[in-house]
Formats: structure tokens, sequence, C-alpha cells
């Protein structure tokens, strides 16, 4: 049963709480009552004059000692009706993507939607909802419960974090049917017209990555008649969508056979006359093997997993993102397009655009660069480190 805490923080975790920053670190708080436990309520008071400052649930077990779910001097109850005002409030949000011809979205997105160590994924009628911290044990009937009304889903899916699936603390299994019945763990859905499938029980994650939406439409409105080499490409999103648009032959690279396979299907669920090709491997190795052949595609799409997870690992990542780009460059043809990408949250965008530019500037190929982007809207950004997703499309003139 989860307790209610009564905590006063730090000058500079006060700060924090009232810039609206979702993450309270263990040393920003100076005093907490009781014995407190993953899941208690934590009410923030400010340090001055004892007011209201904020909710948040409490983590034992994690150096963000307090996660934050409302800041602010308004009294709330924690109750079905908060958490339900809240997932509406991020449906809303989502509104003129369910207006387009597209059934798969994010309906929660962490702290960015007031959910920390929460997301949830609509593909069709099916809702995945992946819980990455025991916080939310406590409320999770009241959630699912609004979750289900506000989707209009038919199905829930739980998914659990490697941690979760470790703990004792709950009856929960990773891939568990939560409400109505699934008839099969693949779940054909529809983004901007175009059929997909996903794995909602053994998928990566949720089962797809739904963040990269826009640029995939965009990527089929641009490979009409074109070659096309997707690197990194999991599934198949990229791919799909190219080939769909009329691409004349598409080549998805990934380190996965099962991905590639899924790539495969997800492709065939949609009309296409283009050849589409699949190479299993380690990239950077074929991106290198296909340069020895003398192999030149008019669009190349980069999109790697995260390489900076840790912020001991930023150093190597920008030498892996370097390096892509160069292997990339080599790989577009004369006047082709470059699309390079990145998930790591600790590489700002800035950052990125700079490396890859570096790169293009240093092989003296004279580009364009005909668009930068970042987070759709169902991936929306509401503090610094929400914000991962960042792409740039460089057009060479030569």
């Amino acid at each position: 049963m989860s307790k209610r805490l009564a905590v006063k923080l730090t000058s500079a975790g006060e700060k924090s709480v009232r810039s609206g920053h979702p993450w309270i670190f263990s040393n920003s708080i100076s005093q907490v009552s009781g014995t407190p436990k993953t899941g208690d309520l934590a009410i923030i008071f400010s340090k001055q004059k004892n007011k209201l400052i904020g909710l948040g649930l409490y983590d034992e077990f994690s150096p963000i000692r307090i996660k934050l779910i409302h800041s602010g001097t308004q009294k709330v109850t924690l109750n079905k009706e908060f958490f339900y005002n809240k997932i509406l409030m991020a449906y809303k949000k989502r509104a003129p993507l369910l207006a387009t011809e597209t059934n798969s979205y994010r309906l929660i997105f962490g702290e960015n939607d007031g959910f920390p160590g929460l997301i949830a994924d609509v593909y069709n009628k099916v809702l995945v909802v992946k819980l990455y911290s025991e916080i939310w044990l406590p409320y999770l009937e009241s959630i699912l419960d609004s979750l289900y009304q506000v989707s209009k889903t038919k199905t829930i899916v739980i998914r659990l974090s490697r941690s979760l699936q470790k703990s004792r603390n709950h009856n929960l299994k990773d891939g568990q049917i939560i409400r109505g019945v699934l008839e099969n763990n693949v779940i054909q859905f529809v983004e901007h017209g175009i059929r997909f499938s996903a794995n909602v029980i053994l998928g990566h994650k949720t089962g797809y990555f739904l963040d990269h939406r826009e640029n995939r439409r965009r990527v089929g409105e641009m490979s009409y008649g074109k070659t096309v080499l997707d690197v990194f490409s999991y599934a198949g999103g990229f791919s799909v969508h190219a080939l769909a648009g009329g691409a004349k032959e598409v080549t998805s690279v990934d380190i996965s056979k099962q991905a590639l396979e899924m790539a495969k299907e997800n492709a065939k669920l949609n009309p296409f006359s283009g050849v589409h090709d699949t190479i299993v491997g380690d990239a950077f190795e074929v991106m290198k093997n296909l340069i020895i052949k003398g192999k030149q595609f008019d669009v190349v799409i980069i999109d790697p997993p995260s390489f900076a997870k840790r912020k001991s690992e930023i150093e190597l990542a920008k030498k892996k993102y370097l390096q892509l780009a160069e292997l990339g460059l080599q790989l577009t043809a004369k006047k082709g397009l470059l699309i390079l990408a990145s998930c790591s949250s600790r590489i700002i965008a800035q950052s990125f655009f700079d490396l890859n530019e570096h790169v293009l500037n240093l092989k003296s190929r004279a580009f364009d660069v005909i668009l930068k982007t970042q987070h759709d809207i169902d991936h929306p950004v509401a503090f610094e480190e929400g914000a991962y997703l960042k792409c740039a499309y460089y057009k060479l003139r030569n």
C-alpha cells in the first residue's frame, strides 16, 4: 500500500521543480517524512513558505529518487479522474495525426506526458503498455482503465523492462494480455496509408518504432524511380515506404535476420513493383563491402540505434556518427540524397548536425541541407532530456 510523504528539497532541487523538470535526484532532497518506499506519493513543499509545489512518485532504487507527475500549487487528488484527464489531454495532442490515414501512434510518451517510466503505444485496436519503473504498480489498475477508455482499443498488452521482469513485487508477466483477447501476436496497422505489422508480444520495445513516421512518409515521396539503401532498417519502415512510393530498387540492411524477414513481410502488405533486396550483417562492414563493390544509391538512409546510453559513451558515439556519415557519403550517387538520423538523447541535435556537416565539408562534395527534423506530434518534448530524435536530409550537388 502506498503512503503519502512530505518532502522538502534543496534550493537547487526546488528551482528545478518550479521550472517543471520531472526528475528529482537523491542529492536534491533535504528532508522526507517516514520510511519511504517505491510508489509512495511524494508531496513536495516549498522550503520557505511550506506551500505545495509539486507531486511525485518515490523510487527507492533509482538515483532519480522522485519522478514528478504534477507541478504547481494547484491541489489535486491522485485518483482515476486525475489519470484519466492526463491521458485525455495526451490523446487530444495526437488528434491531428489521427485525422490522417494512420491508426498507430504513441499515446503516452513517459515524462513528456506526465507519466515517467511508462510508455503506451496503439497499434490499430491493440494498446501496448510498457513499464520501466515500479512506481506505477500501486496505480496501474486506474491507469489501464483510463487508457482503455480514451484509446477505444479492444486489447491491452503489458510489456516489462528487464528490471521489472526480474522483480518479485508484482504478478505481471512480459507480454501478458491485461484486457480483451489477442488472436495473433502480429498486429497489422496503417501508417499514412502504408500497411505494416508488429509483433506486440515478442517485438523490440512495444513491437515497432513509431517515432520516424513522418520521416518515413517523406522518404516514400522522395523515392519514386530511385535506388534506395536503408541501413539499420529493422522491420523496414523506410524501405516499405520507399517501395510503396515507387522506388526502383530498395536494399535493406540489418544485423537481425528476423528483423529483415519482418521487413519482407511488411513490404508484401503493400503493392510495389521495385526490387527488394536484404543484407544481413553488421552495418559498418556491409557498407564498406558495398563501397568496395562500387555500389551507389540515389537515396541513402542511415538510422542507427542509440550509441550513447551513458555519458561515458558520448565520445565513442560521435566517432561512430562521423564514420557513418563518411560511409554514407561514399554510397550516395551524384545528385543523390543522404539522410542521417540519431536517437541518442545524449547527443544534442546541433552537435549531431555539426558532425555530419563536418564530414560533408571535409570530403568536398557540395550539398544543400534541404530539411532538419526532430520529433513527430505523438512524441512531444516537455523537458530537455526528453528530446532524442533528429534527422537531416542532405542533397548532394555532385
